[in-house]
């Protein structure tokens, strides 16, 4: 049988050093020195880096490549490696507005077909064990490995409240308090140039933002967002979405569509339209072709092509 096919769509917080960029490329698709063997004693096929998408003003760079188990786990830790040896936290001036906790910020592996979501849970377990036993790196996990039958799935909002500063706060609450927190894997403090890493196993989700039309502003962008949010006034279910400011002062709302198979993105662009004009959409990766019927043609899509961001036709 061939070998199934994943998706790693790892987020690091580096945006605007494109030096910096190009090497965490190079090492997604750098050989594996531990040759990683599939089942059946053959070298598993080298991962196919799909998109990257940098933006300075979140300060983020989210890379999205494929790949069978063993060979995806493996190109996401040299991602990490090589993140933690150039992306300093600690160094003073960081600009971007996007809320993280680490240099690999968060790291899911996605499954395209529910037969392989076991295979992506264990490749995500993988994943975790090395970067907490080879870059110390504090990792915590959310989602669907987290849910038990009496308790929610842990979400990545309430790992990242707080953001860096606020996760390290609760690892330094004592065990057996109510605040306390404990990573799954690696170390339990996190340094302050690596910070912590955020790990699942999914199905595809879309990052799409927006940005309002002028004179909009900031404040708006974050009345918006939190009217149409899951949990909103108007909200919509599974949308996660925060204001930011961009580069000139325009208000963009950016946000999460966890199920975008249910919630397409024809009906967030007619919720955020109700409360202000749009200037133009963004989509951040890659996301499903279903996720863009009946989108409205009228709203630009700087960039957007077809042919290398829905999923199925990236993956021919």
């Amino acid at each position: 049988m061939p070998p199934r096919t994943l998706l790693a769509v790892p987020n690091v917080s580096e945006g605007t050093d494109p030096d910096t960029i190009a090497a965490l490329s190079r090492a997604i698709e750098a050989p594996d020195p531990r040759r990683t063997q599939t089942a059946g004693g053959r070298q598993a096929p080298p991962v196919r880096l799909l998109d990257i998408h940098s933006d300075a003003d979140h300060d983020r760079s989210v890379f999205t490549f494929a790949g069978a188990p063993g060979a995806l786990s493996a190109a996401t830790a040299r991602l990490a490696a090589a993140a933690v040896e150039r992306i300093d936290l600690s160094r003073p001036g960081r600009t971007g507005q996007h809320p993280y906790v680490g240099v690999l910020d968060v790291a899911p592996i996605v499954y395209l077909d529910t037969a392989d979501r076991g295979a992506a849970c264990a490749e995500t377990l993988v994943l975790a064990e090395r970067l907490g036993a080879e870059l110390e790196i504090p990792v915590f996990l959310y989602g669907e490995l987290t849910a038990g039958p009496d308790r929610p799935a842990r979400t990545r909002a309430e790992l990242r409240k707080g953001g860096a500063g606020g996760l390290a706060k609760r690892l330094a609450v004592p065990t057996g308090e109510s605040q306390a927190l404990r990573p799954d894997f690696g170390p339990a403090r996190m340094r302050p140039d690596r910070g912590a890493a955020l790990l699942a196993a999914r199905p595809p989700l879309v990052a799409f933002n927006v940005v309002l039309a002028a004179p909009a502003t900031i404040e708006d962008a974050r009345r918006i967002a939190a009217l149409v949010r899951e949990g909103g006034e108007h909200g919509l279910p599974g949308l996660r979405a925060i204001g930011i400011e961009l580069a000139g002062g325009r208000a963009q709302v950016s946000m999460n569509v966890e199920r975008p198979l249910e919630l397409p993105l024809a009906e967030v662009v007619r919720a955020l339209a109700i409360h202000a004009p749009l200037a133009c959409g963004e989509l951040v990766g890659l996301a499903p072709a279903a996720a863009f019927d009946s989108f409205p043609a009228e709203l630009a899509m700087p960039g957007f092509d077809p042919g290398r961001h829905l999923i199925e036709n990236a993956l021919g």
